[in-house]
Parts: structure tokens; C-alpha cells; sequence
């Protein structure tokens, strides 16, 4: 199926209102926008149709050139749990202290989450798809009106007519529900989490997609996979080659070349099947005249693998891993803004405060993020991030811990459970592939002094919980 066709039939199957609105006029300022978020899991920041070769993602394509796509947007921790608690609350994963095999994200973030906050404020509070957080008593209620989590497997799930629907469908039809169901008279937040593409790991084929797709790829020559060759992998240290999860993986996905190349066409069907999902919420949007006030904002949560370095997966502090697509829509935006794609570098962290400034909230200090809300307008910031910290820290044998910090130029980390403790420094705009580690360099003990000390600047900040973002 061409990319023409792929959009067509989405536009005909969503019927006459299937377009953003994106002609409207500006509306009052005192209006509050309806805010529609939108989260996919494990789609890194290349795998927009608009940036890749083979993909097709007419309805995100289109977010983009009538609304932003951020270049540089990226998560504080690249694994879903830690990711999506950011999100939520506007904090790094050092704060907030959630991810795998942790207590319950505490209720004195929950409390100060956007949709809380939200809530607070006035606003019909909903939640679709995969949550991903675990939260102490009372916390979902504090935060949602309506609240509809879906484990993440299987895919296929039986209806009560004995057929078989895609989780992914299955999620937009309840968005749908919600959209039909919300007073107009009240502005709303949904929050809309879609599972895929993420694996289906404990299955053998691992990636499922909508029937609909089956012949969607299938004839595509796929683009050749940067670092996959073995000499890559063999460069890596110890610890990130043996008993690696990203490692073991790669053997589930790309161990084999014809094996390699039926898993990336099956994740790329899968983003297909969550573009065509996003389609009908935006039509149904339409349908209900809502379009015109709704602000539509679409991330990723974290980045990921496809045989890069020998690895499928994500959780370390590659570009690949952290990386992720942010787009979004304000229908009220003027026509110079549309179509832009800002370079500032933007975080998930950001999420939480930009919601809140959008509907007029007052954005708590406890928040490390900031608003994107002047960039939405065509502002530029007087100030914005010169660099930000990354980490990951759960608990697990087969995925190492690690801090540092990424910066415009150069990107250092550290293996800190490690002995000797393993650092790394890239030059990102002479190696943006991350290939030749600098921190064993003399040339550059003076940046990694540098960089250690910014990164144990971060780290003191954050375990405390600073009160603004660092600077």
C-alpha cells in the first residue's frame, strides 16, 4: 500500500471531518483549550513518516507540519515506568524515586501532577490506554475522573461477539467513548497511552499489528541498520556485552537478517496501526466540534534499539535510546508558527508544566520542567537549557545503572555500580553515532572534570528536589 493510499483510506474510513483544524481562527484567550496527550511506547524520535524512509504516519505527519516537531526531545530515564512518571509529574526519576521494583510513586507527587492539578481546576480528567505507574491508595481517584488502564498483553483480545480486536483499536475505541461523553460546557484532559509498538515479549513473534496492515511493508526494502555490524558490539565493555538484556533480546529480534528485517517491518506496522488510531480520535474530535479548542501533544516514552550496537531494547544513555518524537497541534496557533521544527532540547519533564500553562494553571516549584507554551506561540524562550541530566536506575542484574549528562555538544556517562566505574564522553557533532569514547582521552581531561562535576551538580540537586529546574 503506497503512502497515498495508507491516507486515504484513513480519511475515508473516518469520514468527512478528518482533517486537523488547523483553518480555524484564534479563540479568545480566556478560553480554555481542551488538551488531548497522547503517549506511544518504545517509538524513538526517527520513526516519524516525515524522517524515515519506509514508515507511514499520515496523521502524525500532519501534526507536524500544521503544529511542531521538536528535534531534540528526549526522556531523563529511557524505561517506560520511570519515563511515565516524569511525565506525570513534572520530575526526574532521582525525585520522584519510581520505576521497576520500587514502592508506589508517593501521593506527594500524584498530588501535584498535571492531571490533579488539572482536575483541581476544573477540568474533566480522563486516562486511556497502558498507565505504567503504580501509585498509593486513593491516587487514581485524586487524579481521573475516568480511568481505563489496559494491561499490556496479549494484542489480540476477544470481543463478546467471539471476534478478534487490536489492543490499539481497542484503546482508540474507548477515546472515542470518552470524547462522546465529556460535558461541553467543561474543558477536558485526556491522556491517551497506546502499548504499541512495544514488543509483545513473551510471545516469539514479538510485534503485532491491526489485520488491517498485514500487507503494509512487505515489499519495502528496508534502510541498512547504523552500528550493527558484530565489531561494534565486540568494542563494547564487559558488563555491556555479557548478560546484557539488550543483548539478550537482539537474539528474540535480529540475530538473523531475514529474522531482523520481519521484526522491524512488524514494528513499523504497528506505528502505522497507532497513527490510523490517532486519525479517528482527531476526526472524532471534529465530529464533535471540539477540534477547534484542542490542543494535541504526542511523545514517546522512551527510545529504542532496532540492532543498533547489536542491542534491542533501550534503558542506556545512547541517543537512540533516549531520543523521541514530540509533536504538537494548537488549532488556535497562527499560520507563521505551523509547520516549524524548534531545536531547543525539550524533555518529558517538560510535559507536565506545558499542560498546566496551557489551561492557565499555576505550575507548582516542585516541578523541574518547563513550559513550552511560548514556543507553542512562536516565542523564543530568553533562557532555555543548556543541558540536562540522564539516568537510569532500577534494579536489575542484567541492565547497568548510570548518571550523566547530555549538552548540546558532548554527552558524558557513568557506569557508577561499576569497578572501575566505566565513563563515556561523545562528541556529538563529530560522532553523532556515539562511536569513539573520549574520556580516556588526556585531550579531554579537562571536559571530563568538567562533566563529572555537572553531573554530581544534577545528581545532589535532584536527590534532594529542587524547588525550580536546575540551570
Amino acid at each position: 500500500m503506497t503512502r497515498t493510499g495508507l491516507l486515504a483510506l484513513i480519511l475515508l474510513s473516518a469520514g468527512p471531518h478528518a482533517q486537523l483544524a488547523s483553518e480555524s481562527p484564534p479563540l479568545p484567550g480566556a478560553e480554555r483549550p481542551n488538551l488531548l496527550f497522547i503517549t506511544t511506547d518504545d517509538q524513538r524520535f526517527d520513526m516519524l513518516g516525515s524522517l524515515h524512509p519506509v514508515l507511514e504516519t499520515p496523521t502524525m505527519d500532519r501534526l507536524a507540519a500544521e503544529g511542531l516537531r521538536f528535534e531534540n526531545a528526549f526522556v531523563t530515564s529511557p524505561i517506560c515506568t520511570a519515563s511515565r512518571a516524569s511525565l506525570l509529574t513534572g520530575v526526574v526519576e532521582r525525585t520522584h524515586q519510581f520505576t521497576f521494583g520500587t514502592p508506589p510513586l508517593a501521593s506527594r507527587f500524584t498530588d501535584q501532577s498535571y492531571p490533579a492539578l488539572l482536575g483541581e481546576a476544573g477540568y474533566q480528567t480522563g486516562f486511556v490506554g497502558k498507565f505504567g505507574v503504580s501509585t498509593e491508595p486513593g491516587a487514581i481517584e485524586s487524579m481521573f475522573d475516568t480511568h481505563i488502564p489496559f494491561v499490556a498483553a496479549p494484542y489480540f483480545r476477544e470481543q463478546e461477539d467471539g471476534s478478534l480486536r487490536h489492543l490499539t483499536d481497542i484503546t482508540a475505541d474507548h477515546a472515542l467513548d470518552y470524547l462522546r461523553s465529556v460535558d461541553s460546557r467543561r474543558p477536558f484532559a485526556l491522556t491517551l497511552s497506546f502499548n504499541a509498538p512495544h514488543a509483545d515479549d513473551g510471545e516469539e513473534l514479538q510485534y503485532f499489528w491491526p489485520e488491517a496492515l498485514d500487507a503494509m511493508y512487505v515489499d519495502d526494502v528496508l534502510p541498512e541498520t547504523p552500528l550493527s555490524e558484530p565489531e561494534f558490539f565486540d568494542a563494547l565493555p564487559g558488563f555491556l556485552r555479557e548478560a546484557s538484556l539488550n543483548r539478550m533480546r537482539w537474539f528474540w529480534r535480529f540475530d538473523q537478517p531475514d529474522k531482523a528485517e520481519r521484526m522491524v517491518k512488524g514494528y513499523l506496522r504497528m506505528i502505522t496501526g497507532v497513527d490510523a488510531a490517532i486519525g479517528r480520535v482527531l476526526a472524532e474530535l471534529d465530529a464533535l466540534d471540539l477540534a477547534p479548542n484542542t490542543v494535541v501533544i504526542l511523545m514517546g516514552d522512551n527510545g529504542y534499539f532496532l540492532g543498533e550496537r547489536g542491542y534491542a531494547g533501550k534503558w542506556l544513555p545512547y541517543e537512540t535510546s533516549i531520543r523521541v518524537p514530540l509533536l504538537i497541534f494548537d488549532p488556535r496557533s497562527t499560520a507563521e508558527t505551523r509547520g516549524l521544527i524548534p531545536a531547543w532540547p525539550v524533555l518529558n519533564i517538560d510535559i507536565a508544566p506545558t499542560l498546566l500553562d496551557l489551561a492557565g494553571v499555576t505550575i507548582p516549584s516542585t516541578m523541574q520542567g518547563t513550559s513550552l507554551a511560548a514556543i507553542i506561540r512562536g516565542d523564543s524562550p530568553e533562557y532555555w537549557r543548556s543541558d540536562f541530566f540522564v539516568e537510569h536506575l532500577m534494579e536489575h542484574e542484567s541492565i547497568p545503572k548510570h548518571e550523566g549528562v547530555r549538552g548540546e555538544r558532548y554527552k558524558y556517562a557513568r557506569y557508577f555500580e561499576q569497578d572501575p566505574v566505566y565513563e563515556e564522553i561523545y562528541d556529538l557533532h563529530a560522532d553523532p553515532l556515539e562511536t569513539t569514547n573520549l574520556a580516556t582521552d588526556p585531550g579531554y581531561r579537562g571536559l571530563l572534570d568538567e562533566l563529572r562535576a555537572r553531573t554530581a551538580e544534577l545528581a545532589a540537586i535532584y536527590t534532594v528536589g529542587p524547588a525550580s529546574a536546575p540551570r
